[in-house]
């Protein structure tokens, strides 16, 4: 089903309907020319390819997102305590509300770094919030918190540079809200916790799949882009080794790579892109590391299950934006009910990202059901089931014209001195139709998202 727009917004999206095709030529030659690219890995290829993008917008009304804004900021400002308080008092585990075996058990739970506070006691430093509009109830759902390493926020902001160098027009006339202050704000945001020195953008390299994504934030901040093998820690304390040979002393790192691999003196022995002895230059406290060490607890999916309650626990509040239903197998209730009802409902592997580790229970044949049901038997810590949402489709702009995609939005998220939400965000959509799983790494396209004061 396609989102009902009004006739406010149906304006906006008639400009599409007789676009100029030597003005979509442009665009797509804007965005090759700078590279825009997410690449995949599939059956053990490394595929350089450019993201597919589509050019009709998804529009939000400023008022609507003036609520998701706030609801989004909330349940942000709740994780941040969430993960000081597991890595200090557990004060919310003591109390019931999470049981502290779910969170001993999660993947992504380095007990290790218990006593850790990071500098101003952020650890939320860049969130990717996932979200998709209720068909049924026309209400916003939360999906995911992405709260490690996030990605996908320098696309939109390259194509609303093409569709400004394109369309300056729609800009001339439109009351669409800016975005191009986000590298303002994550430097901000970098400087509130910098330790003294030079901010850095830690990078696997090229064949990672936001590599573009890392060198563009890194530039629109200021940051210096780093390998791991570019930077050393003496001392405890993490410079960059500049070309003349000189050290220069590191103040804060976005890292673009996971805590496994972060660094192989704490972690991985055999990984060769993180920096060796930068744990402890993180538990003397002379350097920030964004977002902090641990983060992936609160990734789990199983914790999201509890995110309503940190609210009313943390700050004492009613929760402004909803959880999908989610069932945990971890209860006897829950898990009753999801064996008996599997057929419709999503599971989900609740240490896995990006699309992976999703099961639709009923596109699954009588022996897939019951394989993962003795998996949940075994193990039921490892999954959470989810009713079906049935989420809008939006206009697409494909060879043989416009069609209906299955779409969410990522709200990009920066927690510094305040908590600031992107004024747009990365609306990913499905290339296929009928498709539920709208991820980049699983083959999917990328809109613009204007929020627009009517």
């Amino acid at each position: 089903m396609i989102e009902p727009i009004s006739p406010e917004l149906q304006k906006f999206y008639d400009i599409f309907e007789s676009v100029d095709q030597t003005k979509v030529s442009d665009f797509k030659d804007f965005l090759e020319s700078n590279a825009v690219n997410f690449n995949l890995f599939k059956e053990g290829n490394f595929i350089e390819r450019s993201f597919p993008f589509d050019m009709i917008p998804r529009i939000i009304p400023k008022a609507e997102f003036d609520h998701l804004e706030a609801g989004i900021i909330q349940r942000v400002k709740a994780l941040n305590a969430f993960l000081n308080d597991i890595y200090t008092d557990q004060k919310i585990m003591n109390d019931g509300i999470v049981p502290r075996e779910y969170v001993d058990s999660a993947k992504g739970f380095l007990p290790e770094f218990m006593g850790i506070i990071p500098p101003q006691a952020v650890r939320t430093h860049i969130s990717g919030i996932d979200l998709v509009k209720d068909a049924v109830s026309g209400n916003w759902i939360i999906l995911e918190d992405n709260l490690r390493v996030p990605s996908g926020v320098s696309y939109p902001l390259t194509i609303r540079r093409a569709f400004r160098h394109t369309y300056p027009e729609f800009f001339e006339s439109m009351k669409i809200s800016k975005i191009k202050h986000y590298g303002d704000q994550l430097k901000a945001a970098m400087d509130y916790v910098n330790t003294g020195g030079l901010n850095v953008v830690l990078t696997p390299g090229r064949y990672n799949s936001a590599y573009y994504e890392h060198s563009y934030l890194a530039k629109i901040t200021g940051a210096t882009l780093a390998l791991g093998e570019d930077l050393v820690v003496e001392n405890d304390e993490v410079f960059l080794l500049a070309y003349n040979g000189e050290h220069l002393r590191v103040g804060a790192i976005y890292r673009r790579l996971d805590d496994d691999f972060l660094d192989p003196e704490a972690f991985e022995p055999d990984s060769l892109i993180g920096v060796r002895g930068l744990t402890r230059a993180y538990r003397a406290g002379n350097v920030a590391i964004m977002n902090s060490i641990g983060n992936g607890v609160a990734d789990d999916k199983g914790i999201y299950y509890f995110v309503p309650e940190m609210i009313k626990y943390y700050l004492n509040e009613e929760p402004i934006l909803s959880n999908a239903p989610t069932y945990l197998p971890y209860y006897e209730k829950d898990r009753e009910y999801v064996l008996a009802n599997i057929d419709k409902l999503v599971i989900k592997d609740v240490a896995e990202a990006g699309g992976y580790g999703v099961l639709f229970g009923n596109r699954l044949n009588p022996q897939e059901r019951q394989e993962i049901i003795d998996l949940i038997l075994a193990d039921p810590r490892r999954f959470i089931a989810q009713e079906v949402i049935e989420f809008y489709d939006l206009p697409c702009m494909m060879e043989g014209g416009i069609v209906p995609r299955k779409a969410d939005l990522r709200a990009y998220v920066i927690h510094g001195d305040t908590i600031s939400v992107s004024m747009g965000g990365l609306t990913r959509y499905a290339m296929e139709e009928g498709n539920y799983l709208v991820n980049s790494s699983q083959g999917g396209g990328f809109k613009d998202t204007w929020v627009v004061e009517l």
